[in-house]
């Protein structure tokens, strides 16, 4: 995996944990919805998995009894 997507991916956690806005002098935060949090961690979840060895797929040959 490469530096660029470590850090890609570490940006993708931070926004999502972080406020969606602030306001300083009015003291306003928005948090990020639930289903947009839910939504980030499920992307980077399926990068994971699609980065990791194989496909998930095993492949594995048949054999007939012949008779």
């Amino acid at each position: 995996m490469s530096e660029t997507t470590e850090n890609l991916d570490e940006s993708i956690r931070k926004n999502a944990a972080g406020p969606k806005s602030a306001e300083v002098d009015g003291q306003k935060v928005e948090q990020h919805s639930l289903t947009d949090q839910i939504a980030a961690d499920e992307y980077l979840a399926k990068k994971k998995v699609m980065r990791g060895r194989g496909t998930g797929l095993k492949i594995t040959p048949m054999h007939h009894s012949g008779a």
